[in-house]
């Protein structure tokens, strides 16, 4: 028995008025993913701008600033070398010491800037160097395990690596009160990666996603510029572990 015309035209009619009820949703999605896209990409540049005129200031700091005070150095030992009155010696012993502390704090501040091991020695020198002198400093017991020195790895992919180490070692000392941290490091099968892992009070992520500090987020967003996997797991009074991937470019897996 043939259906009236009316009826025939029902499930048609209801199928233009799912599509167009649907088609709202999937624009509002596409713009969605536009504005992540375009806001990923700023940020992106955003940091890689930073590291650049960190490493311009670290820099001037370390040729202009250490030239200045090397230069006053060398004008204070030509004083004390033609003074003999003991309170005159002694006004330019202190200024000696004044100098001291300012190429001290300039070397403090050039390193925090743009680590010059990382330049010259790369990443696993860098980290190593840096991951021991914070550990000590804060009393923890560090284990650390990385590469031999092979190939260079990425200016680019090396800084990312030890910013956020940096900011992972960094978190912990401030708020885990961890006694053990852990870091291993590998560069093999495509990839580079790394754990970072303490034993500290931990917390529940689940529970604070949607408030992670910029810290946590910014990490997340330089893992993501490069391509990469970045994970946080942690358990209230049994530490965090964090994991972190980023693909090697593919001329040197090639290689």
């Amino acid at each position: 028995m043939t259906k009236p015309p009316e009826q025939q035209q029902q499930p048609q009619q209801q199928q233009q008025k799912q599509a167009a009820n649907a088609a709202p949703g999937r624009e509002i999605d596409t713009l969605v993913e536009a504005r992540t896209r375009e806001l990923s990409a700023l940020s992106s540049h955003l940091q890689g701008r930073a590291e650049k005129e960190k490493s311009e200031l670290a820099r001037t700091l370390h040729d202009e600033l250490g030239g200045l005070l090397t230069a006053a150095k060398m004008d204070l030992s030509w004083l004390q070398s033609r003074v003999d009155a003991p309170a005159h010696q002694e006004r330019l012993a202190q200024l000696g010491s004044v100098l001291d502390e300012a190429m001290g704090l300039k070397r403090r501040v050039v390193e925090e800037l743009r680590p010059s091991l990382l330049d010259h020695f790369g990443l696993a020198t860098a980290l190593r160097a840096y991951v021991d002198s914070a550990c000590m400093k804060a009393g923890v017991v560090c284990d650390i395990r990385l590469p031999d020195d092979g190939a260079p790895i990425p200016k680019d992919i090396s800084i990312t690596l030890f910013r956020i180490v940096q900011e992972g070692l960094n978190n912990i000392i401030r708020h885990a009160g961890a006694r053990h941290v852990s870091l291993d490091l590998t560069d093999g099968g495509g990839e580079y990666a790394f754990t970072l892992q303490d034993d500290g009070c931990g917390f529940d992520p689940s529970s604070t996603r949607d408030s992670w500090p910029h810290g946590i987020m910014g990490m997340q967003q330089r893992v993501r510029a490069l391509g990469g996997q970045f994970s946080l797991d942690s358990t209230p009074g049994r530490g965090t572990t964090l994991r972190v991937s980023v693909p090697a470019p593919k001329k040197l897996i090639g290689d």
